[in-house]
């Protein structure tokens, strides 16, 4: 668990905006390792464990560091150690503490933040420079493992102090140990000034020839995304669309009960990604017997619930301004925001950035699974009723070309999927033709065209309503998925972890599994894979 790495990438992009000053990028990441450390400590946080925390509280960063002095000084070494101006300092880390608690509370899932942050120390405690040991409480970091970098207490030799006899009533000699000690103190506090500008990690682990061995040449342990449910009404308040990415069965079946309780058997077709790494807790799931209800109500409605945030959309203004005061009212320990105007470049841009950060952590030997998300990440905005691979996409496909030689024995599945806009077939062709493209420009780039198989969806698996401008931007997107002939285990398509042959779109009325099987051949609608190509 990269604590750091994860709080960069997530918290980070959302206080800095569109400032990308690199000196302000490492000055948060210096400081997310501080405020681990001070997290860790229980009494700091039983101060507000029963607190609501908003995400824009930036009082919430005083609650943590009650004394001024250590504000202040935190504020002044950051600055000065990343060339940034104090005051400006003082805001980033304003906005970034709570923000970074929510993060770090996602994480931890059902385990104590303390108790978390204390069993991933060596994720951040390398991070931290000496002279942070003044503004932490003693003894949170003194169970660090062994370091080849300068601990505090290198510092300060340990030795007891050696001394001649004294004479009976020599009073200045009596003062000597006393002075040595002041003297002593004093070059050591000298030395620890000096360690600033380049100061020394605290408690960097010793990574062992064994170790390095059993790691094979994986990426150490990455990211968790936190667990999330995705769901639309339709015009009737049925259940439109819906998706769940989890990590484990447990969390699948406790989402599922609580979607069945609500809209009945339509939530079989809720589609699940079980995957490590997801999370494996929700902290809205012992609420969504509260909020499913309230969210059914509203016709032509898509919710998102991920990590503590509720993020909510309508096609009518009035009814959504409703619908978020009534499920912060049923869910008072979540966040529950509108989700704002839709900025497509943004969007885009983000997009990107999510499926490079993607790359960087599959490792030598990555999954196929999760190459095909990372490739999924990306959002390709076709021009209207085109099928041409946007330029903005271009360099990341031909990373992914060099990705793939690496898994010789992958091949994904290419779907290509539209919005609402048009009637049906002509969405199914273009969302082909869609598929297609993407495929040709892989294979003019090098890929075995052999390993990429194309199939197009049109409008047919929504993942978001087609009523507002931010649902049919969700909804136009083109997926990857392993496809294996021999399992026909897709993830990321199946409508459970146990399903062998998924229905591509239970939401309609055909059977168009990705392998032909005796349930298609019985109907005749069977899916001839050479026909993909």
């Amino acid at each position: 668990m990269d604590i750091i790495s994860h709080l960069t990438r997530t918290v980070s992009p959302a206080v800095l905006g569109d400032d990308h000053n690199p000196a302000k990028k490492n000055l948060l990441e210096q400081f997310y390792a501080i405020f681990a450390a001070r997290l860790a400590d229980n009494q700091t946080h039983d101060r507000f464990a029963n607190e609501t925390i908003a995400r824009d509280d930036q009082g919430f960063y005083d609650r943590v560091w009650t004394e001024d002095a250590h504000r202040d000084q935190i504020a002044r070494e950051l600055a000065g150690k990343h060339n940034v101006d104090v005051t400006a300092a003082r805001g980033l880390i304003a906005m970034a503490a709570p923000l970074a608690y929510h993060e770090i509370k996602s994480l931890a899932g059902t385990t104590p933040v303390p108790q978390f942050l204390n069993e991933n120390i060596d994720s951040y405690q390398r991070h931290i420079p000496v002279w942070a040991t003044a503004v932490l409480p003693v003894g949170v970091i003194a169970a660090a493992p062994v370091s080849t970098g300068m601990h505090i207490s290198d510092t300060v030799s340990t030795a007891p102090l050696q001394r001649e006899a004294e004479k009976d009533g020599s009073f200045m000699k009596a003062l000597l140990p006393i002075i040595g000690l002041i003297i002593l103190g004093a070059l050591a506090w000298a030395l620890l000034r000096g360690c600033q500008d380049k100061p020394e990690p605290v408690g960097k682990p010793v990574v062992t020839e064994q170790q390095a061995a059993d790691s094979d040449g994986q990426a150490v342990a990455g990211d968790i995304t936190p667990a999330s449910l995705r769901i639309a009404t339709g015009e009737n308040s049925e259940l439109y669309a819906c998706r769940m990415d989890v990590g484990n069965d447990t969390l699948q079946s406790n989402v599922m009960t609580a979607l069945t309780g609500v809209f009945g058997d339509a939530a079989n077709n809720c589609r699940a990604d079980v995957d490590d790494n997801f999370s494996i807790d929700m902290p809205a799931t012992a609420q969504l017997a509260t909020i499913l209800p309230i969210f059914k109500n509203v016709p032509n409605a898509s919710m998102l619930v991920k990590g503590d945030t509720i993020t909510v959309n309508a096609a009518d203004t009035a009814a959504l301004t409703k619908l978020v005061s009534d499920l912060q009212a049923a869910a008072p320990a979540m966040t529950v925001i509108a989700e704002g105007p839709l900025n497509e470049q943004t969007e885009i841009a983000d997009s990107l950035t999510a499926s490079e950060a993607a790359m960087d952590n599959l490792g030598q030997n990555p999954d196929p699974r999760d190459v095909a998300r990372a490739l999924s990440l990306q959002v390709v905005n076709f021009e209207v009723d085109k099928a041409v691979i946007p330029d903005a996409n271009k360099a990341l496909l031909d990373r992914a070309v060099k990705l793939m030689e690496q898994v010789p024995n992958m091949t994904l599945m290419i779907i290509g999927h539209t919005d609402k806009t048009a009637d049906a077939a002509y969405n199914l062709k273009l969302s082909e033709e869609r598929a297609q493209a993407m495929k040709a420009y892989l294979v003019a780039q090098g890929v075995d065209p052999s390993k990429l198989m194309t199939k197009g969806m049109g409008e047919t698996d929504p993942i978001a309503d087609n009523t507002t401008d931010q649902g049919r931007f969700l909804n136009r997107r083109i997926e990857f998925v392993v496809y294996d002939e021999t399992t026909t285990a897709n993830d990321g398509l199946a409508i459970n972890s146990d399903a062998l042959d998924p229905d591509l779109n239970p939401l309609d009325s055909d059977n168009d599994d990705l392998t032909p099987d005796a349930d298609d051949a019985s109907r005749g609608t069977a899916l001839d894979p050479a026909a993909t190509n």
